[in-house]
């Protein structure tokens, strides 16, 4: 008899415990419970803690209070320049009313499902209010803002707050890609030839300016030389004739010796000359007054230039310096 009562006792304590057991559930700091009973909703917890229910009745339905995503699949949208392209978007959100979002949702998936459609009709909308270009390029931030306005308007309705919306893709259908890449790469060509064009331009006008100021330089400098030479030339043509006024004799000596030396330094230069020329005077006679006639004439003698030769001295008689350089312009 005691055995019947010790394994009943037993039952009972098992039982109890079951029950006690079923009759708690807890709640940690990344959930919220909604209890139910009889499937509609009697309470919501949304404080991490132990909390009781009624075993057998009581059904709890735990929720994420973290940021849940909505994935949108890429859409064909149409800008409002007429111009198609594909947009691949996401989301952010988070449930803030538990007994709304199990009223109008029922389930995570559901209302995953629901924020797609809402996010998609949202970017076709948004988009269509905008030029293809702003929407890859200036505007795109402007798009998103648009976007997640009208997605947190409609996600209200199902008990959540959606934090932020991201386009994650922004580009031309595939079939129309390859064509926009083609025109940008001939633009940019075009682009580069008149660039080089206009390169070329300036590269030319520099060197004819270039030429041109070098040629008026190397004109002006050749003028400047030219007038200097001139300068030199009177100078000399001066200093000859004031020594000539001052000793005609003399100058016609130094006249003829330059000419020997210009005239026969050279082993090369074969002349031929009348023995009776003036050239040979002062080689004979240091007061040139007297023409040498040599025998024959030499082989080799160089001619002297028509310049160098030196006009007739008038019959003085030659200074006594005048006879020194006749030794050593006898050959």
């Amino acid at each position: 008899m005691g055995r019947i009562f010790g394994g009943l006792g037993l039952v009972i304590v098992i039982i109890v415990a079951i029950v006690a057991y079923s009759g708690l559930f807890i709640v940690n700091q990344t959930q919220q419970a909604l209890v139910l009973r009889f499937g509609n909703p009697v309470r919501v917890a949304t404080e991490p803690g132990i909390y009781a229910k009624i075993p057998l009745i009581d059904n709890v339905v735990m929720l994420d209070k973290r940021l849940l995503d909505i994935d949108s699949p890429p859409i064909e949208v149409i800008a409002r320049d007429r111009k198609r392209l594909v947009m691949d978007a996401f989301g952010r959100y988070k449930i803030v009313d538990p007994l709304l979002f199990y009223q109008a949702a029922g389930s995570v998936q559901v209302a995953e499902s629901r924020l797609a459609v809402i996010l998609n009709s949202a970017i076709r909308g948004a988009a269509g209010q905008m030029d293809f270009s702003s929407i890859v390029r200036e505007g795109r931030a402007r798009l998103m803002q648009q976007i997640t306005e009208q997605v947190q308007r409609e996600g209200k309705r199902l008990g959540v707050d959606v934090v932020d919306v991201r386009i994650r893709r922004a580009d031309l259908p595939p079939e129309n890609s390859q064509a926009v890449y083609q025109r940008m790469q001939t633009e940019r060509q075009r682009e580069a030839t008149e660039i080089r064009a206009q390169g070329e331009q300036a590269a030319r006008t520099i060197r004819a300016q270039a030429d041109r100021q070098a040629t008026v330089i190397v004109a002006e400098a050749n003028q400047r030389a030219d007038e200097i030479k001139g300068d030199g030339d009177a100078q000399r043509n001066r200093i000859f004739a004031t020594a000539f006024e001052q000793d005609p004799d003399f100058f016609s000596f130094y006249r003829s010796m330059q000419a020997y030396q210009d005239g026969m330094k050279s082993d090369t230069t074969r002349m031929v000359i009348s023995p009776s020329s003036p050239f040979f005077r002062y080689l004979t006679d240091p007061s040139g007054n007297a023409l040498a006639v040599p025998e024959r004439a030499t082989p080799g003698t160089p001619a002297p230039p028509k310049a160098a030769t030196p006009a007739p001295p008038k019959a003085v008689t030659p200074a006594p310096a005048a006879t020194e350089p006749a030794p050593a312009a006898t050959p």
